[in-house]
C-alpha cells in the first residue's frame, strides 16, 4: 500500500476510535492542534487553486474532517465531564478568547455559531444547489459547441475527448459539493447540541459527583465548554468559508488573490473617488480627521500608481507585439503547417457566412455533424474532419468543395432564396432565376420566401440553401469516400474488431492479410458504394479465401458474394420486379479472352474498336433504362464483373454492375436488354 493511503485510513480509524476508546489530555491538544492546521490548509487551498476540479475530492475531504472533528467534541466531552482537565488548547481557548469572563465567552462563542450557521453554510448551500443545477443545464449546449470545434477543426478528437471528460468531471464535482455542503451545516448545529449537553452534564457532574456548589460548576464548565466549542467551530467556520470560496469562484482557471486585486483595486477612477470621500469625511464632519485625510491620500497615490502602472504595461504590451511581429518576419518560413493536406474542405465565400455562424442562426455546422453520422449509418465508414473556412477570393454566394486540398466541385446559391424543383409533373410554372441544382445538375429556379408556399402547393420540390449545400456536400463525400479511407483508419476498424472477435483478426491480420490489402478491399467496397459495416462477414471472407489468394481484386468479389443479402435490399425492392439490362454470352467471353494477368494483378487488353463498341451499346441500353424511370443495372456472370466494371466507370459513374452472384433467389428480375458488341 502507498504511504498515503496507509494515512488516509489512519485518520479516519482514528476518529472511530475516539467514538469509543477515552484518549489522555496530551494526545487530545494534538489532535486540536493538528485539526486547526488542517483547517487553515483547506482555507487556503480553496484561495489560491486555479481550477475547481484540482479539489475534485473537496468534498470527500469535507465528510473526513466533520467525522474528525466531531471525534474530538466527543473526546473533548468525555474528559470535561470525567476529570474537568480536557487538556492546554481548551483551558486557553475558554479564558483566553473570552477574557476570562464567562458572558464575553457565551456572546462570542453564540456570535461565530451565528454567523456560520446563518451566513456562510446558508449562502454556501444555495450557490452550491444553483451552481449544481446549472453546470447540469449546460451540459448539452457544452457538447455541442465541443461537437461543433471538433467537425470544424478547430480541436482534435484528443482534445474533444478531454473537454467532455472535464465537462463530465465538472457536473460530477457540483452535484457532489450540493449534498456535502449539508455535512457542514450538520456539523455547526452538532456542535451547537454538543455544547448544551456538556454545559448541562458539567453542571451535574460538579453538582452530584464532586460537591461544588452551583455557582462554581456553572464557571467551570461553562468555561470549559465554551473552550471547546471554540476550538472546534474555528475549524468549521474556516473550512465552512472554504467552500463558499470554492464554489463561488468566478473563473475556473484563475488565480483568486492576483484576480481579487486586479478586480477590486484595478480601477484607478474608483480609488481617486474613495480617496476623495475619505478625505471629505475627515476634514467636514467629527471623525478622526488625521486618520480619515491619510487613509484619503493613500487611496489617492494607490490610484496615481495603479494608472501608471496600466499605461507601462500597455505600453509593454504593445512594444512585445512588434517585437514579436519584427521577429516572425526575421524567422525562416515555417513550411510544416503549410505541408498539411485536409481531407475535405468546405470554402465559401462571404455572403456564405451567416449560414455557417451559429451566433447569426446558421445551423450549417449542425448540417455537417448530421452528414458525417449519415455516412457512417449509410457506409460503415468514418468520414474524416470537414475543414470549413471562408474565402474572400470567391464571389459572395460561390462555394466550393475541396478534397485532399484539390477543388472536386462547386456551387452557387443565393442566401435569402429558395430553391424550387420540377420533379416532372408540374403543370403550372412558377417565375423565378433559373439555375441547375448542383449534386445532380437538374434544372431549378430560385425563388423569393413569398413565394416558397404557392411552389409547394404547385408541386414543387423546395429546398433551402443549407441543404443545398449540405446534399452537394454528402454526394461529393460518398463519390470520394474511397480515396479518404487510409490505412489508419482501417488499422483502427481492426482495433475495434479485434475488441469483440480478437480470434478471427489474429487469423487474419497480419498473417494472411495486411492493413494495406484489407483497406484495398474496403476502398474497392466503398468506390461502388457498397456499405463496409458489416466488418465481421467482411473479415470472415477474407479470412476464408485469403489463403487461396492475396489479389485484392478477387477477394473484392467474394467479399461482396458474401454480402449478396445487403447488395439485394439495395438495388432490388422486395416484391418489386426490377429491370435490368443483362451481356452477351459472347462479349463476356470475349471479356475474359481479353484479361492479362501479372505479379501486380489483372488488366483487360480489350481492342479499341471493340470497347468502343462496348461503350455504345452500354449507353443504347441504359437510357432504355432511365426512359422507364429505373436505375441503371446491368447483370453480368461472377467472372467478368470486375473487368466490365472498369471498363464502362470512366464513362458512366453512376452505372451499377451486380453479378448473378450477389442476387438473391427470391429478386425478380426482367431483362429489358442485353449489351453485345454485334
Amino acid at each position: 500500500m502507498k504511504k498515503a493511503d496507509i494515512s488516509i485510513a489512519l485518520f479516519v480509524v482514528s476518529a472511530f476510535v475516539m467514538f469509543i476508546v477515552p484518549i489522555p489530555a496530551w494526545l487530545l491538544d494534538i489532535f486540536l492542534a493538528f485539526n486547526i492546521a488542517l483547517a487553515f490548509t483547506i482555507l487556503f487551498g480553496c484561495m489560491f487553486v486555479k481550477e475547481v476540479l484540482d479539489l475534485s475530492f473537496f468534498p470527500t475531504m469535507l465528510l473526513f474532517t466533520t467525522i474528525f472533528r466531531i471525534a474530538l467534541n466527543i473526546s473533548a466531552t468525555k474528559l470535561i465531564l470525567s476529570s474537568g482537565d480536557p487538556g492546554n488548547v481548551i483551558v486557553v481557548f475558554g479564558n483566553f478568547v473570552g477574557g476570562g469572563d464567562l458572558v464575553i465567552g457565551v456572546i462570542i462563542f453564540i456570535i461565530l455559531i451565528l454567523i456560520q450557521f446563518m451566513v456562510i453554510n446558508k449562502g454556501s448551500e444555495r450557490v452550491a444547489e444553483v451552481t449544481a443545477r446549472f453546470t447540469l443545464d449546460a451540459m448539452p449546449g457544452k457538447q455541442m459547441a465541443i461537437d461543433a470545434d471538433l467537425n470544424t477543426g478547430a480541436i482534435t478528437d484528443v482534445e474533444a475527448k478531454r473537454r467532455r471528460d472535464k465537462i463530465q468531471e465538472e457536473a460530477s464535482f457540483f452535484g457532489s459539493m450540493d449534498g456535502a455542503v449539508k455535512y457542514v451545516k450538520g456539523d455547526a448545529i452538532a456542535g451547537l447540541i454538543i455544547t448544551v449537553i456538556n454545559i448541562v452534564g458539567g453542571i451535574a457532574m460538579g453538582v452530584l459527583r464532586q460537591g461544588m456548589d452551583v455557582g462554581g460548576a456553572i464557571d467551570k464548565y461553562t468555561i470549559l465548554t465554551i473552550g471547546d466549542g471554540l476550538v472546534s467551530q474555528i475549524p468549521s467556520l474556516l473550512i465552512s468559508l472554504s467552500t463558499g470560496i470554492l464554489v463561488t469562484k468566478g473563473s475556473k482557471d484563475a488565480d483568486f488573490g492576483s484576480v481579487l486585486i486586479r478586480q477590486l483595486f484595478g480601477v484607478p477612477k474608483v480609488l481617486y473617488f474613495v480617496g476623495i470621500i475619505l478625505a471629505l469625511l475627515g476634514v467636514v464632519t467629527p471623525l478622526n480627521d488625521i486618520l480619515f485625510i491619510m487613509m484619503g491620500l493613500v487611496f489617492i497615490v494607490s490610484g496615481r500608481v495603479m494608472a501608471g502602472t496600466i499605461e507601462t504595461a500597455k505600453i509593454e504590451a504593445e512594444v512585445d507585439l512588434d517585437e514579436m511581429a519584427a521577429e516572425e518576419i526575421r524567422q525562416p518560413e515555417n513550411v510544416s503547417s503549410l505541408l498539411q493536406v485536409d481531407p475535405i474542405e468546405l470554402e465559401f465565400g462571404y455572403g456564405i457566412i451567416p449560414l455557417a455562424d451559429v451566433n447569426q442562426g446558421g445551423d450549417l455546422l449542425d448540417r455537417v455533424v448530421m452528414i458525417r453520422r449519415q455516412i457512417a449509418l449509410e457506409l460503415g465508414t468514418v468520414v474524416p474532419i470537414i475543414r470549413l473556412r471562408d474565402n474572400i477570393q470567391l464571389n459572395p454566394n460561390q462555394y466550393i468543395i475541396k478534397i485532399k486540398g484539390v477543388q472536386v466541385s462547386e456551387g452557387e446559391i443565393l442566401f435569402d432564396h429558395y430553391m424550387a424543383m420540377n420533379p416532372g409533373y408540374v403543370e403550372e410554372e412558377i417565375t423565378g432565376i433559373p439555375t441547375f441544382e448542383p449534386s445532380f445538375h437538374l434544372p431549378a429556379i430560385w425563388i423569393t420566401e413569398g413565394q416558397r408556399e404557392r411552389a409547394e402547393s404547385l408541386g414543387y420540390t423546395v429546398v433551402d440553401p443549407p441543404s443545398i449545400i449540405a446534399t452537394h456536400l454528402t454526394e461529393v463525400i460518398r463519390q470520394y469516400i474511397s480515396e479518404l479511407l487510409t490505412r489508419q483508419d482501417v488499422q483502427n476498424l481492426v482495433n475495434n474488431m479485434k475488441e469483440t472477435n480478437p480470434s478471427l483478426v489474429e487469423e487474419l491480420v497480419p498473417k494472411q492479410l495486411g492493413v494495406g490489402e484489407i483497406q484495398k478491399v474496403l476502398q474497392n467496397m466503398l468506390k461502388e458504394g457498397i456499405s463496409i459495416r458489416d466488418l465481421l462477414t467482411i473479415f470472415e471472407t477474407l479470412a476464408d479465401y485469403a489463403s487461396t489468394t492475396r489479389d485484392t481484386d478477387i477477394l473484392t468479389e467474394y467479399v461482396r458474394q458474401s454480402l449478396k443479402r445487403a447488395i439485394s435490399s439495395k438495388y432490388f425492392p422486395a416484391n418489386e420486379t426490377t429491370s435490368v439490362v443483362t451481356m452477351d454470352p459472347k462479349l463476356e467471353q470475349e471479356i475474359m479472352n481479353s484479361v492479362k494477368q501479372t505479379e501486380q494483378g489483372a488488366y483487360l487488353t480489350l481492342d479499341p474498336e471493340k470497347t468502343k463498341t462496348v461503350i455504345k451499346s452500354v449507353g443504347d441500353e441504359v437510357q432504355k433504362l432511365e426512359n422507364l424511370g429505373k436505375n441503371p443495372i446491368i447483370i453480368t456472370s461472377p467472372i467478368v464483373r470486375m473487368y466490365f466494371k472498369r471498363l464502362t466507370e470512366d464513362y458512366y459513374r453512376d452505372l451499377i454492375v451486380v453479378s448473378y452472384n450477389e442476387i438473391e433467389s427470391n429478386v425478380e428480375l426482367q431483362s429489358v436488354g442485353m449489351v453485345t458488341i454485334a
